[in-house]
């Protein structure tokens, strides 16, 4: 069941709390350019097909324009370890929500995970637990609806994802300034609301859009929101300005309008792919 929350500013820091009322409310301070910080955000849990549970982070980049990089490390980081490594290292401007998910085991229990950002002389830790008000619907549907997300692929008939973890795919290989062509595929069920479907609307699209999740340098996107065509593929190309290695997000958001995601868990999905870049 899809639950509503809100967010308090204490002390200048965005936390959240399970209870009625709207979700991703923001500071008040009026936003600038460039200059400010960004805080982790958790958006909810919600239970896989094999007994685990994916916990769903977002982030809030309180800046208009600036993208921020903050790599894995001791300014940027999940504890316990062994759940560390998935989250960004690049926030681009204003609220993102459901960037990624943690996957903890069946018997997680009572325990909670907590990112941690340090930025610009700020430390925002925000755990993440299976409280029961936390609970979403990111993969069976919102309430009242039968709305499920696209399911995204890196090959025609690979394996599928779906909802804020979704699927990682790669790794695939490139040199520094040559353009990496890369394909996805987004399939979805068509459904808006109870009776309506995109097929009343002439068959709206998926909606995709590519992020730098992680890397140590600059990717350029020849179009970061490709269309896909009748098979569902779309194609871009990757430039990157530096050496190592990189992972890449596309987000598929699915014909209801969201497109900014919002707390509508179950509107859209993530893909990732991993990309080695060399001399």
């Amino acid at each position: 069941m899809s639950r509503w929350r809100f967010a308090i500013v204490v002390g200048g820091l965005l936390t959240s709390s399970g209870a009625s009322g709207a979700q991703g409310s923001l500071p008040l301070s009026p936003a600038r350019e460039r200059g400010q910080t960004v805080t982790p955000v958790f958006e909810g849990w919600y239970k896989n097909a094999d007994g685990t549970y994916s916990l769903s982070f977002g982030y809030f980049n309180r800046n208009e324009s600036e993208v921020l990089d903050v790599p894995l490390g001791a300014a940027n980081f999940i504890s316990p370890a062994p759940f560390n490594g998935t989250q960004p290292t690049q926030f681009s401007p204003r609220r993102h929500w459901g960037v990624f998910a943690v996957r903890v085991p069946a018997d997680f229990g009572t325990r909670r995970l907590t990112w941690t950002l340090v930025l610009r002389g700020d430390s925002v830790a925000i755990p993440g637990s299976l409280a029961t008000d936390w609970q979403i619907d990111a993969l069976e549907g919102e309430a009242g609806s039968a709305n499920t997300p696209p399911r995204l692929r890196f090959g025609p008939s690979g394996p599928e994802g779906a909802g804020p973890g979704g699927i990682t795919g790669g790794p695939l290989s490139t040199s520094v300034g040559k353009a990496l062509t890369i394909d996805v595929w987004a399939t979805d069920d068509g459904t808006l609301r109870p009776t309506i479907s995109s097929g009343g609307r002439a068959g709206v699209p998926v909606a995709l859009t590519w992020f730098t999740h992680q890397g140590p340098g600059a990717v350029t996107f020849a179009n970061e929101r490709p269309k896909a065509d009748a098979s569902g593929k779309a194609t871009t190309t990757a430039t990157f300005s530096a050496p190592g290695d990189y992972v890449l997000r596309v987000r598929a958001n699915d014909a209801s309008g969201v497109e900014a995601a919002g707390h509508a868990q179950c509107c859209w999905s993530n893909a990732f792919l991993k990309v080695t870049v060399t001399r």
